[in-house]
């Protein structure tokens, strides 16, 4: 089978395509043939920083969607042929992917496996920031760094499902045009910390309940300064540059910060089908509309890091074997 390999740590001409053998799967395993493999922002720390668990070589990606193809000892969840979809996997830039049954769930009738490819890891993180993190309750407002994003766009729209107001930043007025027709009730071209004043005008001077930012440490304190008394900004950019670093004396208006760690959004067994559960449910309803912004052969992998590193794409990207 072919599969996606880096060698060495670096840029995207690191993810070279090679023939490897057909992995087996052991106890509480399953193979699947992969229809389609999530590309995300993280794959690409993973190539120039080493991937989480292991080290080089190794076969980046950690979401996709397909079929069952072989089970593993002890596995009666799934059977041979099932439509599955799976998160926290390393090694879904392949054609075939051996992967534990927990970190799989059903796929349901109606939803493509490209649609559930797209919301495993990015739909998984939305829900999880939205509900759990910082709940978002009927008449919030809320700021969504990167709203025409894979990710934004998925926030966006689990944000209106619970009743909040969204202002979008976008990086140019075709993606805030995006952002507008997924819900965001504004939508700002904005960069570095220039979204400050447009964001307190469009709140009376009071700020947002929530702040989702994944900007890193160019936006952290903008994003901090339209923060309303008691509100909470959430950060995830920790991908984008170092992490700032924070006084807490510094911390205006007596505001919450929170750093979400996609382990602790499927902690157990039970919150992985319980979230994308609600997820495709949403998916089904058409309340949560998925943009598949680009799909590429496994081979042009390099490509479509590339692609998601120049900012310049929306929607999720797509690897299909």
């Amino acid at each position: 089978m072919q599969a996606i390999v880096v060698e060495q740590l670096g840029g995207p001409q690191e993810l070279r395509i090679a023939e490897r053998p057909t992995p087996r799967p052991g106890p509480g395993q399953i193979r699947v043939e992969v229809a389609a493999a999530g590309v995300n922002f993280m794959d690409t720390g993973a190539r120039r920083l080493g991937p989480a668990v292991g080290q080089v070589p190794f076969v980046p990606g950690v979401e996709g969607a397909g079929r069952v193809a072989e089970l593993g000892e002890g596995v009666t969840e799934f059977a041979v042929g099932d439509r599955v979809a799976w998160v926290y996997a390393y090694g879904s830039y392949a054609e075939e992917l051996v992967l534990p049954a927990t970190s799989a769930v059903p796929v349901p009738d109606g939803i493509s496996d490209e649609v559930a490819a797209s919301v495993m890891m990015q739909g998984i993180t939305a829900h999880h920031f939205a509900t759990e993190a910082a709940p978002v309750e009927p008449g919030h407002i809320t700021l969504v760094h990167a709203a025409a994003g894979g990710l934004g766009q998925k926030l966006v729209q689990l944000i209106k499902a619970r009743g909040g107001t969204v202002i979008g930043l976008t990086s140019t007025k075709a993606k805030a045009d995006l952002a507008r027709q997924i819900g965001a009730d504004h939508a700002l071209v904005s960069t570095g910390d220039a979204f400050v004043e447009p964001v307190l005008e469009l709140t009376g001077g009071q700020g947002v309940h929530t702040v989702f930012d994944g900007g890193g440490e160019t936006t952290f304190r903008a994003s901090m300064t339209v923060v309303r008394r008691h509100g909470t900004l959430l950060y995830y950019g920790a991908v984008i540059g170092d992490a700032p670093v924070v006084n807490l004396r510094e911390l205006p208006r007596s505001i919450k910060i929170c750093y979400p760690v996609f382990r602790d959004h499927i902690s157990t067994r039970e919150a992985l089908l319980r979230h994308t559960a609600d997820i495709f449910r949403l998916v089904q309803d058409g309340r949560l509309r998925v943009e598949i912004g680009g799909r590429y052969p496994l081979k042009d992998a390099a490509q479509a890091h590339r692609d998601i590193e120049s900012r310049a794409t929306t929607g999720k990207l797509l690897l299909v074997p």
